[in-house]
Parts: structure tokens; C-alpha cells; sequence
């Protein structure tokens, strides 16, 4: 089906066009006197509310129809069009550095990428993310949405609820609830080996922290009895994995990496 005249939506890029002005002004209201990085601008109307606040907009498109349409339409002297794929592109062409936040309605199947990439760089940013995504970044210990990406978000950001978004407002709508967060890094460093073993352990959080290790044993390329032994040296062995807060988690993500160097 086509949409807003000659755009067409690509579902092989996760593509969904924001259609409501007031939740694009939502999200652009923290971007004043900003160098803002916008991925996906999609038909640009959170571009257009972005470059009304922004010091500058640097917007990267992947779809070239797309690009070619925002840049004969876009008259702003404070944007940036640039055509390509964001997580290929290079520090020094995105302006990095010079970057304050990302403002971006990214396609869902970006959103962990995204996640990962803002920890990586210590940015900030107002992100439109799926409901159930947002759930799980923000799911608190002892509950059932409790996972890796709860653990490791609540550790790397302060998150806070900007505005929900019902799937209506998106053209074509897509099938699930949207909400727009504002995450800002904290000063907490998690190494790659760390991370893993954070998911490791959350890969079986009913368990108790001591079977968790056991039985990845096999994952973790040891023995039984080696596994046993690290197992038992440490923090909160006996407790189970779901009912450990994010801190806790990390403490046993650490003592793993070092019990196995």
C-alpha cells in the first residue's frame, strides 16, 4: 500500500511512518540548542520538530528513495542528510564527538542494537521504542519480565517514560504499542565478558545462582566439578538468579570472569 504520495513503506527495513506532529514535538522538546543525531528520519516529521529546536540535525536515511525525497523537501539551513547504513558508518562521518543526543524513532528490529551501541558510546538519547522492549529495559528483580536486558540497561542508564505511543499513531500501524524513553549513561563500566555472563546467568534466573553456573558448564567449556567449585565461591549462591538485583548480578558476572581466567 502506499503512503504520503510517492513514500512507500519497505517492511524489509522495519520501516513505520510517525504520523502524529504532537508526539514528534515530545521527543524534539529535548533537543534545544542540541547537535542532534536522528537515525531512520523516515518521511521527517520528527526531523522537521528537531531542526525548529536544534542547534544542527545530522539524520542518516538508509533507504536512497527516501534520502532522495527529504533532501529535495528539507529546506533547513541546520540539517545534515546523510544516505547510508548508521551502524556501518564511521565516528568521524557521523560527527561523533560533537554529537549531544540521539533523537530517534528507530525500526523495532534495531532497538538492541541501538541499546548497545548508545552503552558503547556513553550517549544519551530520546529513543520511540516497542512497548514490550521498554517493559523489559525497565522490569525491576522478582518480576516476570526480568532479563539480561533488564539487568544491563538499569546498570549502563537512568530511564525514564517520555510519553506512550499507541500503534495508531504509526503509518502503515504496525502490531504493537510504542513508548518513547529518555535514557542518560551512568558512570558504570561492564566489560563484553561481563555482559555475557550476566546473560549467561540470566538464561536460567529460576534457578539458584550456584545451578545456573553448573549447568552452563558446557557453555563455559569445563567440567562438572570445576564448575562446582566456581559455583560455590560465589556472591548469593544459594539465592535465586531472578530475585538478584542488577548490582548483585553484576558482582556474580565479575567473580564468574575472574574464577574463570
Amino acid at each position: 500500500m502506499n503512503f504520503f504520495g510517492e513514500i512507500r513503506s519497505k517492511r524489509a527495513l522495519g520501516q513505520v511512518f510517525l504520523v502524529n506532529q504532537r508526539i514528534a514535538e515530545a521527543e524534539a522538546a529535548h533537543a534545544y540548542d542540541k547537535v542532534v543525531l536522528e537515525i531512520g528520519p523516515g518521511t521527517g516529521m520528527l526531523t522537521r520538530e528537531l531542526c525548529k529546536n536544534a542547534k544542527r540535525v545530522i539524520a542518516v536515511e538508509k533507504d536512497s528513495s527516501l534520502y532522495e525525497i527529504l533532501k529535495s523537501e528539507m529546506g533547513f539551513a541546520n540539517l545534515v542528510l546523510i544516505n547510508g547504513d548508521f551502524f556501518s558508518m564511521s565516528n568521524k562521518k557521523l560527527g561523533f564527538g560533537k554529537v549531544d543526543i540521539v533523537i530517534s524513532n528507530i525500526p523495532y528490529n534495531l532497538s538492541s542494537k541501538m541499546i548497545g551501541w548508545l552503552a558503547e558510546k556513553r550517549m544519551q538519547a530520546v529513543l520511540c521504542l516497542q512497548k514490550e522492549f521498554v517493559q523489559h529495559m525497565m522490569a525491576k528483580p522478582d518480576t516476570p519480565n526480568y532479563s539480561r536486558l533488564s539487568v544491563v540497561a538499569s546498570l549502563m542508564f537512568r530511564i525514564n517514560q517520555v510519553i506512550k505511543v499507541p500503534r495508531g499513531n504509526f503509518r502503515p500501524i504496525p502490531k504493537v504499542d510504542s513508548v518513547v524513553i529518555y535514557i542518560k549513561p551512568l558512570n558504570v563500566h561492564i566489560t563484553a565478558r561481563q555482559t555475557e555472563m550476566i546473560g549467561l546467568v540470566m538464561q536460567h534466573k529460576k534457578k539458584t545462582v550456584r545451578n545456573a553456573i553448573i549447568d552452563s558448564r558446557s557453555y563455559l567449556k569445563i567440567g562438572r566439578d570445576r564448575a562446582t567449585r566456581i559455583a560455590d565461591a560465589v556472591s548469593n549462591s544459594g539465592q535465586r538468579v531472578f530475585k538478584l538485583n542488577p548490582s548483585q548480578i553484576l558482582e556474580i558476572a565479575k567473580e564468574l570472569e575472574a574464577g574463570l581466567k
